[in-house]
């Protein structure tokens, strides 16, 4: 039998691979929008588990708030990513740096 902890430890956990992958990985765009979208289903997850053990589906209707916005987020990012590709030829961040003064 599965316990809270159980599922808080594994939410934990990869939220903390996501971080890691951000500070790690400073120059590809697309790895660092994976990391996030990789934060915000392990905070779902946490979401899905207090709900199952409290007997409440409130916290289950709003992961799936949560991931409408994520898909969109996702597809706006994408998108972006996709012209900045085209216009600079790269998706390095360290290369973006059209807005510096």
């Amino acid at each position: 039998m599965l316990m809270l902890s159980d599922f808080l430890i594994l939410g934990a956990v990869l939220f903390c691979l996501s971080v890691a992958g951000m500070f790690l990985n400073r120059k590809n765009m697309l790895i660092i929008l994976m990391c996030i979208e990789l934060m915000l289903l392990s905070v779902n997850m946490n979401f899905i588990a207090f709900s199952h053990f409290n007997a409440d589906i409130a916290g289950q209707i709003f992961v799936f708030f949560i991931l409408t916005v994520a898909a969109a987020e996702s597809a706006i990012g994408l998108a972006i990513l996709i012209v900045l590709f085209r216009n600079r030829g790269t998706i390095n961040v360290e290369d973006l740096d059209s807005m510096k003064g």
